[in-house]
Protein backbone atom coordinates (compact mmCIF):
# COMPACT_ATOMS: atom_id res chain seq x y z
CA UNK A 1 0.00 0.00 0.00
CA UNK A 2 2.82 2.72 0.24
CA UNK A 3 4.43 2.22 -2.80
CA UNK A 4 0.75 2.33 -4.46
CA UNK A 5 1.30 6.25 -3.78
CA UNK A 6 3.98 6.82 -6.03
CA UNK A 7 2.12 6.71 -9.10
CA UNK A 8 1.09 10.42 -8.30
CA UNK A 9 4.14 11.82 -8.49
CA UNK A 10 5.08 9.33 -11.45
CA UNK A 11 1.99 11.07 -13.17
CA UNK A 12 3.35 14.41 -12.45
CA UNK A 13 6.73 13.53 -14.06
CA UNK A 14 5.14 11.49 -17.12
CA UNK A 15 2.24 14.48 -17.49
CA UNK A 16 0.59 11.53 -19.74
CA UNK A 17 -1.66 12.83 -22.40
CA UNK A 18 -5.32 11.82 -21.51
CA UNK A 19 -7.53 11.46 -24.85
CA UNK A 20 -11.34 12.34 -23.71
CA UNK A 21 -14.94 12.14 -26.08
CA UNK A 22 -17.23 13.13 -23.42
CA UNK A 23 -20.10 15.30 -22.96
CA UNK A 24 -20.54 18.95 -23.28
CA UNK A 25 -21.59 20.22 -19.97
CA UNK A 26 -18.49 19.40 -17.88
CA UNK A 27 -15.67 18.82 -20.65
CA UNK A 28 -13.98 22.51 -19.18
CA UNK A 29 -14.23 20.91 -16.12
CA UNK A 30 -11.95 17.76 -17.13
CA UNK A 31 -9.90 19.53 -18.82
CA UNK A 32 -9.02 21.60 -15.49
CA UNK A 33 -9.29 18.45 -13.79
CA UNK A 34 -6.95 16.38 -15.65
CA UNK A 35 -4.27 19.70 -15.82
CA UNK A 36 -4.43 19.67 -11.83
CA UNK A 37 -3.62 16.31 -11.49
CA UNK A 38 -0.48 16.72 -13.41
CA UNK A 39 -1.81 15.04 -17.08
CA UNK A 40 -2.52 16.57 -20.48
CA UNK A 41 -6.24 16.25 -21.41
CA UNK A 42 -6.90 16.65 -25.50
CA UNK A 43 -10.34 16.80 -26.30
CA UNK A 44 -11.89 16.24 -29.94
CA UNK A 45 -14.91 15.11 -31.54
CA UNK A 46 -13.47 14.60 -35.06
CA UNK A 47 -13.79 11.36 -36.47
CA UNK A 48 -10.89 11.59 -39.23
CA UNK A 49 -7.99 12.18 -36.42
CA UNK A 50 -8.83 9.03 -34.30
CA UNK A 51 -5.98 7.00 -34.68
CA UNK A 52 -3.45 10.23 -35.17
CA UNK A 53 -4.79 11.24 -31.84
CA UNK A 54 -4.26 7.60 -29.95
CA UNK A 55 -1.07 6.77 -31.50
CA UNK A 56 -0.08 9.30 -28.56
CA UNK A 57 -2.21 9.06 -25.43
CA UNK A 58 -2.13 7.14 -23.15
CA UNK A 59 -5.91 6.51 -21.65
CA UNK A 60 -8.87 7.35 -23.41
CA UNK A 61 -12.19 8.49 -21.57
CA UNK A 62 -15.52 8.06 -23.01
CA UNK A 63 -18.32 9.59 -21.31
CA UNK A 64 -21.92 9.41 -22.79
CA UNK A 65 -23.50 12.49 -21.04
CA UNK A 66 -24.59 14.34 -23.46
CA UNK A 67 -24.78 11.22 -26.11
CA UNK A 68 -25.73 12.13 -29.91
CA UNK A 69 -25.58 9.77 -33.06
CA UNK A 70 -22.22 11.52 -33.87
CA UNK A 71 -20.84 10.87 -30.74
CA UNK A 72 -21.89 7.09 -30.75
CA UNK A 73 -20.50 5.97 -33.79
CA UNK A 74 -17.13 8.14 -33.08
CA UNK A 75 -16.80 6.38 -29.50
CA UNK A 76 -16.70 2.98 -30.74
CA UNK A 77 -14.76 3.92 -33.63
CA UNK A 78 -12.07 5.33 -31.17
CA UNK A 79 -12.80 2.51 -28.84
CA UNK A 80 -12.09 -0.04 -30.70
CA UNK A 81 -8.82 1.87 -32.39
CA UNK A 82 -7.36 2.35 -28.55
CA UNK A 83 -7.76 -1.15 -28.13
CA UNK A 84 -5.99 -2.28 -31.02
CA UNK A 85 -3.14 0.17 -29.71
CA UNK A 86 -3.65 -0.98 -26.38
CA UNK A 87 -4.47 1.96 -24.92
CA UNK A 88 -6.51 1.62 -21.84
CA UNK A 89 -10.42 3.28 -21.69
CA UNK A 90 -12.43 4.63 -18.74
CA UNK A 91 -15.92 4.58 -19.66
CA UNK A 92 -18.40 6.65 -17.34
CA UNK A 93 -21.87 5.42 -18.76
CA UNK A 94 -23.92 8.71 -17.82
CA UNK A 95 -27.38 7.89 -17.41
CA UNK A 96 -27.31 4.48 -18.84
CA UNK A 97 -30.56 4.02 -17.30
CA UNK A 98 -32.75 6.50 -18.04
CA UNK A 99 -33.70 5.97 -21.57
CA UNK A 100 -33.70 3.04 -23.63
CA UNK A 101 -31.71 4.63 -26.32
CA UNK A 102 -28.68 4.95 -23.62
CA UNK A 103 -29.22 0.94 -22.59
CA UNK A 104 -29.00 -0.07 -26.00
CA UNK A 105 -25.39 1.94 -26.75
CA UNK A 106 -23.93 0.91 -23.84
CA UNK A 107 -25.05 -2.68 -24.19
CA UNK A 108 -23.10 -2.26 -27.89
CA UNK A 109 -20.12 -0.14 -25.87
CA UNK A 110 -19.31 -3.03 -23.70
CA UNK A 111 -19.52 -5.57 -26.73
CA UNK A 112 -17.49 -4.14 -29.30
CA UNK A 113 -14.87 -2.81 -26.80
CA UNK A 114 -12.37 -3.41 -24.18
CA UNK A 115 -12.61 -1.45 -20.74
CA UNK A 116 -9.77 -1.15 -18.09
CA UNK A 117 -12.06 0.98 -15.70
CA UNK A 118 -16.12 1.18 -16.00
CA UNK A 119 -17.10 4.11 -12.93
CA UNK A 120 -20.70 4.98 -12.40
CA UNK A 121 -22.98 5.74 -9.54
CA UNK A 122 -25.12 2.72 -8.32
CA UNK A 123 -28.00 2.96 -10.38
CA UNK A 124 -25.91 3.16 -13.53
CA UNK A 125 -23.84 -0.33 -12.71
CA UNK A 126 -26.98 -1.84 -11.59
CA UNK A 127 -27.97 -1.16 -15.47
CA UNK A 128 -25.22 -2.97 -16.68
CA UNK A 129 -25.72 -6.01 -15.02
CA UNK A 130 -29.36 -6.57 -15.49
CA UNK A 131 -30.74 -5.24 -12.73
CA UNK A 132 -33.81 -2.52 -12.74
CA UNK A 133 -32.66 1.11 -11.11
CA UNK A 134 -33.94 4.22 -9.77
CA UNK A 135 -32.56 6.96 -12.19
CA UNK A 136 -33.73 10.79 -12.34
CA UNK A 137 -31.79 12.06 -15.33
CA UNK A 138 -28.45 11.05 -14.91
CA UNK A 139 -28.78 10.91 -11.36
CA UNK A 140 -29.26 7.87 -8.77
CA UNK A 141 -31.67 7.49 -6.33
CA UNK A 142 -29.89 4.05 -5.63
CA UNK A 143 -28.46 3.42 -1.86
CA UNK A 144 -25.08 1.48 -1.68
CA UNK A 145 -27.11 -1.95 -0.50
CA UNK A 146 -25.54 -5.08 -2.55
CA UNK A 147 -22.79 -2.69 -4.19
CA UNK A 148 -19.70 -4.29 -3.30
CA UNK A 149 -22.23 -7.77 -5.17
CA UNK A 150 -22.90 -6.05 -7.89
CA UNK A 151 -19.37 -4.42 -8.59
CA UNK A 152 -17.74 -8.11 -8.52
CA UNK A 153 -20.20 -10.00 -10.30
CA UNK A 154 -19.98 -6.97 -13.16
CA UNK A 155 -16.21 -6.97 -12.67
CA UNK A 156 -15.89 -10.68 -13.55
CA UNK A 157 -18.20 -10.13 -16.32
CA UNK A 158 -16.74 -7.92 -18.64
CA UNK A 159 -13.07 -8.96 -17.10
CA UNK A 160 -12.28 -4.81 -16.06
CA UNK A 161 -12.48 -2.45 -12.76
CA UNK A 162 -15.78 -1.31 -11.58
CA UNK A 163 -15.68 2.29 -9.68
CA UNK A 164 -19.07 3.00 -7.81
CA UNK A 165 -19.47 6.42 -6.65
CA UNK A 166 -22.11 7.49 -3.74
CA UNK A 167 -22.01 7.86 -0.03
CA UNK A 168 -19.49 5.75 -0.41
CA UNK A 169 -17.30 4.59 -3.39
CA UNK A 170 -16.11 1.12 -4.05
CA UNK A 171 -13.90 0.03 -6.43
CA UNK A 172 -14.19 -3.76 -7.03
CA UNK A 173 -11.96 -5.97 -9.71
CA UNK A 174 -13.06 -9.42 -9.33
CA UNK A 175 -13.34 -10.37 -6.01
CA UNK A 176 -10.91 -7.17 -4.30
CA UNK A 177 -12.59 -4.01 -3.09
CA UNK A 178 -11.80 -1.16 -2.00
CA UNK A 179 -13.55 0.71 0.43
CA UNK A 180 -13.58 4.94 0.15
CA UNK A 181 -14.94 6.70 2.69
CA UNK A 182 -13.97 9.78 1.77
CA UNK A 183 -15.98 12.83 0.34
CA UNK A 184 -19.12 14.84 1.12
CA UNK A 185 -22.73 14.85 -0.10
CA UNK A 186 -22.77 18.87 -0.84
CA UNK A 187 -20.18 17.32 -3.66
CA UNK A 188 -23.57 15.84 -5.22
CA UNK A 189 -24.56 19.58 -5.86
CA UNK A 190 -21.64 20.02 -8.23
CA UNK A 191 -21.99 19.29 -12.20
CA UNK A 192 -19.43 16.61 -12.98
CA UNK A 193 -17.64 15.42 -10.12
CA UNK A 194 -18.20 12.34 -11.29
CA UNK A 195 -17.10 13.48 -14.54
CA UNK A 196 -13.55 14.77 -13.38
CA UNK A 197 -13.30 11.54 -11.24
CA UNK A 198 -12.93 9.56 -14.75
CA UNK A 199 -10.40 12.01 -15.70
CA UNK A 200 -8.56 11.60 -12.76
CA UNK A 201 -8.70 7.30 -13.44
CA UNK A 202 -7.55 8.10 -16.53
CA UNK A 203 -4.61 10.36 -16.12
CA UNK A 204 -2.98 7.31 -13.19
CA UNK A 205 -4.04 4.67 -16.19
CA UNK A 206 -1.33 7.02 -18.28
CA UNK A 207 1.24 5.71 -15.36
CA UNK A 208 -0.31 2.46 -14.58
CA UNK A 209 -1.30 -0.44 -16.74
CA UNK A 210 -3.29 -2.04 -13.55
CA UNK A 211 -6.60 -1.18 -13.84
CA UNK A 212 -7.45 -1.47 -10.17
CA UNK A 213 -4.80 0.85 -8.63
CA UNK A 214 -5.67 3.19 -11.12
CA UNK A 215 -9.28 3.46 -10.31
CA UNK A 216 -8.86 3.05 -6.55
CA UNK A 217 -6.30 6.34 -6.70
CA UNK A 218 -8.26 8.49 -9.49
CA UNK A 219 -11.61 7.47 -6.96
CA UNK A 220 -9.92 8.62 -3.81
CA UNK A 221 -8.02 11.83 -5.04
CA UNK A 222 -11.17 12.99 -5.82
CA UNK A 223 -12.93 11.79 -2.60
CA UNK A 224 -10.25 13.31 -0.55
CA UNK A 225 -9.98 16.78 -2.27
CA UNK A 226 -13.72 17.18 -2.32
CA UNK A 227 -14.18 16.69 1.46
CA UNK A 228 -11.34 18.75 2.32
CA UNK A 229 -12.83 21.12 -0.32
CA UNK A 230 -15.97 21.46 1.50
CA UNK A 231 -14.11 22.19 5.34
CA UNK A 232 -12.25 24.83 3.66
CA UNK A 233 -15.50 26.40 2.63
CA UNK A 234 -16.63 29.99 3.99
CA UNK A 235 -20.01 30.81 5.45
CA UNK A 236 -20.83 33.02 2.60
CA UNK A 237 -19.32 30.63 -0.03
CA UNK A 238 -21.18 27.81 -1.95
CA UNK A 239 -21.23 25.49 -4.60
CA UNK A 240 -19.30 27.64 -7.66
CA UNK A 241 -16.38 27.93 -4.73
CA UNK A 242 -16.76 23.90 -3.86
CA UNK A 243 -15.87 23.15 -7.43
CA UNK A 244 -12.93 25.82 -7.55
CA UNK A 245 -11.76 24.69 -4.43
CA UNK A 246 -12.04 21.20 -5.16
CA UNK A 247 -9.32 21.33 -8.36
CA UNK A 248 -6.93 24.03 -6.37
CA UNK A 249 -7.52 20.52 -4.00
CA UNK A 250 -6.23 18.28 -6.75
CA UNK A 251 -3.52 20.68 -7.69
CA UNK A 252 -2.03 20.65 -4.63
CA UNK A 253 -2.68 16.71 -3.55
CA UNK A 254 0.79 15.14 -2.78
CA UNK A 255 1.21 11.75 -1.78
CA UNK A 256 0.89 12.17 1.75
CA UNK A 257 -2.68 13.37 1.75
CA UNK A 258 -3.63 9.78 0.16
CA UNK A 259 -2.22 8.27 2.52
CA UNK A 260 -4.96 9.84 4.86
CA UNK A 261 -7.58 8.52 3.34
CA UNK A 262 -10.25 6.20 4.85
CA UNK A 263 -9.65 3.24 2.93
CA UNK A 264 -10.23 -0.24 3.67
CA UNK A 265 -9.31 -3.11 1.54
CA UNK A 266 -10.91 -6.52 1.21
Amino acid sequence: MSSIYDYLEALREKNPLVYHITNMVTINDCANITLAIGASPLMSFNEEELEDILKFSSALVLNIGTMDSSMMNIAIKAGQIANKLNVPIVLDPVGVGATKERVKFVEKLVEMVKFSVIKGNMGEIKTLIGDSAKLKGVDSNEDMKDGKYIGCKLSKKLGCTIVITGKEDLVCYKDNIYTIKNGHKLMSKVTGTGCMTASLIGAYLGVTKDSFTAGFLGTLSMGICGEKAVKNLRNDEGTGTLKVKIIDNIYLLNKNDLKLGDVIFE
